[in-house]
């Protein structure tokens, strides 16, 4: 049982690493597939930000033709609000004309069948003037709403 160390030590020596450089057509592979790591990486992101900056864009545009269709929806129906504020005007200053000349009429009357113990007429001049107020103011705003 008696076994030499020394064949043990010889065969250690091979394993052992020496000093070779590293095979040169190695490297060129690991700096080509590095560069091309990169290439591709590069790439995506630049693909993503147009890609974004398309749909941004899209996205812009049909906001753009959405706020447009609003606003002209709005601008009729305000349209279609005037004019029927304008008719609605219109019609009361009609009716309110058409009263005025009946209280002139009957201020008439009454003026020419009063005598000078009566104060009826002094009345239907106030009420007289106060519609004649009414009526400016109304014709006024019809003025503001043209």
């Amino acid at each position: 049982m008696n076994t030499p160390i020394e064949p043990a030590a010889t065969q250690a020596q091979p394993m052992v690493r020496t000093g070779k450089p590293v095979n040169k057509g190695r490297r060129r592979t690991y700096l080509f597939l590095l560069m091309a790591w990169t290439l591709l990486i590069a790439g995506g992101v630049l693909g993503a930000k147009l890609y974004t900056d398309h749909l941004k864009k899209q996205i812009a545009a049909e906001i753009a033709a959405q706020t447009e269709q609003q606003l002209q929806t709005v601008q009729e129906d305000y349209q279609k609000q005037i004019a029927q504020l304008k008719d609605s005007v219109s019609g009361d200053l009609t009716k309110m004309q058409g009263k005025i000349d009946s209280l002139n009429e009957l201020l008439a009357f009454t003026k020419d069948s009063a005598n000078s113990k009566t104060d009826n007429s002094n009345q239907l001049y106030t009420q007289l003037a106060e519609v004649k107020k009414k009526l400016d103011d109304l014709k006024k705003n019809l003025d503001v709403l043209q």
